[in-house]
Parts: structure tokens; C-alpha cells; sequence
């Protein structure tokens, strides 16, 4: 491939340079530095994988869905029992002139019950007691009996906590909270892919500058040697050289600093998909295996704004902010209403000197019992109520206007992404055709000056505007891949342009 073709050319470069400059150290360096051919898709997926911010991330979906499960605990069943003995006894005393016998009361109790609350609040217990009760008179025997009984009891709230209540409030905003979090997950994504995208097409171009930088050496050394020809055998002025070899060592100080600017552009994406083992990707260089090619794509703003809209993980996140705050209105609404509970038991009784005759009345269910009413409470005043109502109704509307602003702002970038984008694309082509008329120049000139019609000067002077034209042209080509992944995350849609799907664990 064409990347391939241009890292074995960038090291057969350097080894030149470093032996025209006498720069062992450069050489040394690259011996030792191991290569691995990665493709954009290979970076992002090393990024995902190890960086470290994305991992963090990770846990709050999870760390949300264990508080959301935890907030359907208000309609776990609960269940009771509980067993108590109890003994009283009275002394014998002279009532006037009769006396009378004390007495001793001795009773054994068990009560057991499972209760709860249904979605719609409806609370419920289901409850079942019995007692042995044992009570003697001094001199006078005693007796015994044993009661029983079962029992249903229900009460329904039918003002406040009727439509909604805390456990329903609870769990639609742990609902949110963790849709929201989902949210800022895929931001850290998308955040995270389009630098590691802008880093993987800095370093291609980073490449192929230092390409054009060795071309524009390679260039000028050519036009040295031949001019000290020329000064030999007295066809040329002693000038020329000098300006040649000007030349020759300002382009070799342009290629040492786009050497440098690979090393920086290399740690930048290294920094980027590497999380703890930094140190083993230290001694290792990336080579990109993709060119900077400009695909021509088709813009349409309209649709671009239509996904800002509903993929945008920040206006998603803003949306879920004030659909909790709506949630919790109606909670606080719901507060300002006086409590009228409906309430309501069934149950059968059971008695007899032994338990199991209490346990058989029960059975036969010939001695039932029930009761309903209706309970009504109301705060005077309320007015605890009725400010924290007011409160979350004006902070709504603060949300709602926060919303309409951020809506307008993701508008305005990709409308902005769009025009940048559009234009970094024609920048591509008129690069192109600067660097084709500029290569027409030079031969054209190399030509004259074979035929003694121009100087040394001129010749250089359009050398160096080749090496300006395709440095912007590749420049142009960096920018416009660039532009199109900023455009993808002004829009929400990174993850789909590079098939990311993620796993939360629900």
C-alpha cells in the first residue's frame, strides 16, 4: 500500500540525512525503536479498550443500574413473626370485710404477618395471631381459652401518593440517571475516537511531510552537485554553489523538524490508546497503514442538524435533566393534596380451650369480621409543600430554557463543521492542481536553466515552491479527514461512522 511504500522511503530517508549531517544518534535511535502497522480501526479499538478514562467511565452505567434495582425495594414483601410470653399475678385483699382471691394470669402469643406496597400504592398485610391465655384465682382454679385469627388489611391512598409516590419517584429518576449516564459514556466515546481519529491523520501526515521534506532535500542536493560541475569546468559563478548549498541546509533543518514533529505526533497517539503500559508503547512506533485520500461526500445541513438533535449525548443528557425535574413536580404536585386513604380488613376469629381448636374455628371461618372507612389528613398551611412546588417549577423552566440554548449551540456547530468541512474539501482540490502547475513550473525552469537562460536562483526559488505545494496538499487532505470526524462528533454520529457498539451489561 501506499503508506507502506512511504515508511520503508521515510527510513531509507533518515539513514541518508543522518549520514550527509553526520548525525549517528538519529540512526542509533531507529535501530532500536520496533514498528507495528496499525489501521485507524486497530487505534480505536486500543483506545477503547485500554484508555483510561474510558474504563472510568464504564462503571457509572453500572454502579446506576444496581441504584435503579435497588429502588424497586419498596415493593419487597416484608415479613414478621414474633412470639411473646407474658405472666401477672395479684395478691389475695380484704375488700372491706370480704376478701378477695388474687389471681394469676400467664399467656403465650404468637404473631406472624408479610405486608408490602403495589406499584398503584396500595398497602397491603396479610396477618395471622394466636394466644394462649391462662388465669387461675386463688382457691378458686382457673380457666383457659385460646384466640385466634386471620387477616387481610388494605389501605389505598386515593389524593396524595395516588398517582405517584416515593418509590415511584425514586425509580423513574434512577431510570434517568442512569439513561443519563449512558449518555456521558458515549460523549467520552465520541470525544475519545475523534482525537484518536484527529492524532491517526496527524501522524500520516506527519509521515508524508517528512516525505516531501527528504523529496525537497534530495531535490537541492541534485542541483548542488550539478552546479559544482558547472563551476569546475568554469560554465558557472562560485555564487551559485553557495546559494545551492544554502538551500541544501535549510531543507536539511526542514527535515529535522518534521522528524520532530512525527516523534511528537507518535507520542500523541500512543498517549491516546495506551492506558498503564505506556512504557511498552515508548519503544514502539506506529505506521499507519491508511493514505490521506479525499472522498468526495455529499453534505446535507438538514440532515446533519437531525442527527445533532437526537444523537447528541449532551441534549440527550439536557432532555433527561428536565424530564426528572418534570418528574419531580408531579411528585411535589402531588404533595399539596391532602392524604384520603381508603382502609378496609377482612378476617376470621378462632377460639377454644386448646390450639388446635382455634386453628379449627378458624378453618370453618363461621365467626368472620371486617371493617372500612376512610382516613383524611390535611397540613394547615402546607406550606413546606407548596414553596418546594413553586421552587422545582421555576427551576423546570430554567432547565427548559438551558435546553432551547444548547439545541441553538449544536445547530451553530454543524452548521459550522459543515461549511469547514465543505471547504477544507475544495482547499484538497486546489492544492492538488497548486502542486501539479508547481511541478510543471520547476521542470519548465529546470529546462531554461539547463540551456543557460536562468540562474541558480530562480531554480530554487521554484524548488521551494513544489515543496510548499505539496506540503499543503497533504496538509489540505490531513484537514478535510480531520473536518469530517469533527463533523461526526458535532452530530453524535462517531460511533456509527466507525461501527462502535458497546456493551453496558443490563
Amino acid at each position: 500500500m501506499k503508506s507502506l511504500g512511504i515508511v520503508s522511503f521515510f527510513f531509507s530517508a533518515i539513514f541518508t540525512i543522518a549520514a550527509q549531517t553526520n548525525s549517528a544518534s538519529v540512526a542509533t535511535t531507529l535501530a532500536n525503536t520496533a514498528a507495528r502497522a496499525m489501521s485507524l480501526q486497530d487505534c480505536i479499538q486500543e483506545a477503547l479498550a485500554h484508555n483510561l478514562d474510558v474504563q472510568i467511565q464504564r462503571y457509572n452505567p453500572q454502579v446506576d443500574l444496581y441504584n435503579l434495582r435497588g429502588a424497586y425495594s419498596g415493593y419487597d414483601l416484608t415479613w414478621n413473626i414474633s412470639g411473646e410470653h407474658s405472666f401477672n399475678s395479684t395478691a389475695s385483699e380484704f375488700v372491706g370485710t370480704n376478701l378477695e382471691p388474687g389471681y394469676i394470669e400467664k399467656s403465650d402469643s404468637f404473631n406472624s404477618g408479610v405486608g408490602g406496597t403495589l406499584p398503584w400504592g396500595l398497602q397491603y398485610d396479610f396477618s395471622g395471631n394466636i394466644a394462649q391465655e391462662k388465669q387461675m384465682q386463688t382457691g378458686l382454679g382457673g380457666s383457659e381459652v385460646t384466640p385466634g385469627s386471620i387477616q387481610v388489611s388494605l389501605t389505598q391512598p386515593l389524593l396524595k401518593n395516588f398517582w405517584i409516590d416515593s418509590t415511584r419517584l425514586g425509580i423513574r429518576l434512577a431510570k434517568n440517571t442512569l439513561q443519563s449516564d449512558e449518555q456521558s459514556l458515549r460523549l467520552h466515546i465520541i470525544n475519545d475516537v475523534t482525537s484518536v481519529a484527529n492524532a491517526y491523520y496527524e501522524l500520516i501526515y506527519a509521515f508524508e511531510n517528512v516525505q516531501v521534506q527528504q523529496e525537497a532535500l534530495e531535490l537541492s542536493q541534485t542541483q548542488l552537485d550539478q552546479d559544482q560541475e558547472r563551476v569546475e569546468i568554469g560554465s558557472l559563478a562560485p555564487l551559485s554553489v553557495q546559494q545551492d548549498q544554502s538551500q541544501v541546509a535549510q531543507n536539511q533543518a526542514n527535515l529535522i523538524s518534521a522528524q520532530e514533529t512525527l516523534s511528537v505526533d507518535q507520542n500523541t497517539l500512543k498517549g491516546l490508546i495506551a492506558d498503564t503500559n505506556y512504557i511498552m508503547w515508548h519503544n514502539l512506533d506506529i505506521h499507519p497503514t491508511e493514505t490521506l485520500v479525499a472522498q468526495m461526500q455529499e453534505f446535507d445541513l438538514q440532515d446533519s442538524w437531525n442527527k445533532g438533535m437526537t444523537e447528541r449525548p449532551d441534549l440527550i443528557q439536557a432532555r433527561l435533566t428536565a424530564e426528572s425535574q418534570g418528574v419531580q413536580l408531579k411528585y411535589d404536585y402531588n404533595q399539596l393534596f391532602p392524604s384520603l386513604d381508603l382502609t378496609g380488613s377482612y378476617g376470621y376469629n378462632g377460639s377454644g380451650p386448646q390450639y388446635s381448636d382455634s386453628f379449627g374455628g378458624i378453618q370453618q371461618g363461621n365467626a368472620p369480621f371486617y371493617s372500612y372507612g376512610a382516613n383524611l389528613s390535611m397540613p394547615i398551611g402546607n406550606v413546606g409543600a407548596r414553596n418546594k412546588y413553586k421552587a422545582d417549577k421555576v427551576t423546570l423552566q430554567q432547565y427548559l430554557l438551558e435546553l432551547k440554548q444548547d439545541e441553538q449551540n449544536v445547530m451553530v456547530q454543524i452548521d459550522n463543521a459543515v461549511k469547514m468541512a465543505e471547504s477544507d474539501y475544495e482547499s484538497v482540490n486546489a492544492t492538488k492542481q497548486a502542486r501539479i502547475y508547481a511541478e510543471a513550473a520547476l521542470d519548465a525552469e529546470q529546462k531554461t536553466y539547463a540551456v543557460g537562460k536562468a540562474t541558480t536562483f530562480e531554480v530554487l526559488t521554484y524548488q521551494n515552491d513544489l515543496t510548499l505545494a505539496r506540503s499543503e496538499e497533504i496538509r489540505a487532505l490531513a484537514n478535510y479527514e480531520e473536518a469530517l470526524a469533527t463533523l461526526a462528533q458535532q452530530e453524535g454520529s462517531t460511533m456509527e461512522k466507525y461501527g462502535i457498539d458497546i456493551e453496558l451489561g443490563r
